[in-house]
């Protein structure tokens, strides 16, 4: 599915400590780092709820922020020093930025495998 004009945000803006962006079909309800620059965001929490009330959720890195991970880790216990990344909940996107990570995740919706890759929000 190709993305060369991403659809506009509906509403957008801060619900302390949200970052949320409602889009047709969707909203994407993000938990950046306190003072993290929204066009920079490298790893983030994210809860996306659909149309249908279906919630979900997933941690959203680049690559870029999982090379640095994996680097900080080397000479460490952790992750064998680095030698791997894993995660449950794991979405890789290139670029980062919250505008980015709003439309992978439409095209994610858009081409059915959301439901494939973020895990499900259930209540107790």
């Amino acid at each position: 599915m190709s993305h060369d004009t991403s659809p506009e945000p509906i509403e957008r803006g801060w619900d302390e400590p949200w970052y949320r962006v409602r889009m047709e079909g969707f909203e994407a309800s993000f938990l950046p780092s306190d003072g993290e620059d929204l066009d920079e965001g490298c790893n983030v929490d994210v809860f996306v709820t659909l149309k249908d009330g279906s919630r979900w959720t997933a941690t959203v890195f680049t690559v870029v922020e999982v090379e640095r991970l994996m680097k900080f880790w080397a000479g460490t216990d952790e992750a064998l020093g680095g030698r791997y990344f894993w995660v449950s909940d794991g979405l890789i996107v290139r670029d980062p930025g919250i505008d980015n990570m709003t439309d992978v995740i439409a095209g994610l919706i858009g081409n059915g495998e959301l439901s494939e890759i973020f895990q499900p929000v259930i209540d107790d």
